[in-house]
């Protein structure tokens, strides 16, 4: 065989190969909803009986729709007879907090509602775990960060030494501003702070209100500090030390049944959102032999990488904007 007929061949081979591939690709896509919808279907049968549901809230906080139906939800079910919210968040967005916040308390004029705190509750996240009726954390758990934030880029410098300057025509000075063009005045770090500070004086209400503290101890932990789960037992933060048993016992003092099944409240899978699953496409690029970069892709459109915009409770923001 001369060497065009080898290179038809070769070519003639890689093209079968990439078919099947594709139809690889296809047919386990397909496997994989159909699972995502027969496991839905078990956790609504399991749901009919009595249980204690358990919703998770990790990463960070935004006003998440999804999430704030499942708590909606698990207040309206019959079948459930306590929750157990699993924190593990360094914050997030104010009015992400806010918004969640409320429907947790309306979730605890229906059901009593415990917080557990996994690695983390800080910020915003903290915010939530005092809707509930009781925290328990774990000894090293990280709980507090009381506090607002706003950050934002000054590249005046950079536009300098590249010759580029912004030209702009507004109604007011205060418009727009402060801008990451212009130089901050007093006056926008004036408005910036008069808006913090205000979002601030009502975080710190909403933990007054939740927490057996006066607002002047409030006031007095919330400079920003975290504080261990130990701490924050110490400073009323945190009402028991421990972890999901802990969580159980303690729902067991408002009525619940000790014994009843632990169910976790999951978003519910859908098609395009199994597929565009980062864990998912990684694993069937890896399965079928495609690139590795499929993985990453599937990172992006998932949104592992998030942006967090306006009023900030949040634990180390810088990280906030890329990690969580």
């Amino acid at each position: 065989m001369n060497t065009a007929d080898q290179m038809i061949d070769r070519r003639r081979l890689r093209r079968k190969l990439t078919f099947w591939r594709a139809i690889a690709f296809i047919v386990a896509a397909l496997a994989i909803v159909g699972i995502g919808y027969a496991t839905l279907g078990s956790q609504l049968a399991g749901k009919s009986a009595d249980h204690i549901a358990k919703i998770r809230i990790e990463g960070a906080i935004t006003e998440d729709e999804e999430l704030l139906k499942r708590i909606a939800g698990a207040a309206k079910s019959k079948a459930v007879k306590g929750v157990i919210l699993s924190i593990d968040s360094p914050g997030g967005t104010t009015a992400g907090g806010e918004a969640i916040f409320e429907a947790v308390r309306q979730l605890a004029g229906e059901k009593p509602v415990v917080a557990q705190v996994g690695t983390l509750a800080a910020s915003a996240g903290y915010m939530i775990a005092s809707a509930t009726d009781h925290i328990v954390a774990r000894q090293s758990s990280i709980v507090g960060s009381i506090g607002v934030i706003v950050q934002f880029p000054n590249f005046t410098g950079l536009l300098d030494k590249i010759g580029i300057k912004m030209e702009e025509i507004k109604t007011s000075p205060l418009k727009a501003e402060p801008s990451p063009f212009n130089p901050t005045t007093e006056a926008e770090r004036t408005m910036i702070r008069s808006m913090i500070m205000d979002s601030y004086d009502w975080f710190v209400g909403l933990v007054t209100d939740r927490r057996p503290l006066s607002r002047s101890e409030v006031v007095a932990l919330a400079d920003g500090s975290v504080f261990t789960g130990r701490q924050g037992l110490d400073r009323k933060l945190v009402d028991s030390l421990g972890g999901e048993n802990e969580a159980v016992a303690w729902l067991n003092t408002k009525g619940v049944d000790p014994d009843l099944k632990v169910m976790e409240w999951k978003p519910k899978p859908t098609g395009v959102g199994l597929l565009l699953s980062g864990a998912f496409i990684g694993w069937l690029a890896e399965t079928v032999g495609l690139p590795g970069k499929t993985a990453g892709m599937a990172r992006n459109l998932n949104g592992d990488s998030i942006f967090l915009d306006g009023l900030l409770s949040v634990w180390h923001p810088e990280s906030a904007a890329t990690n969580e």
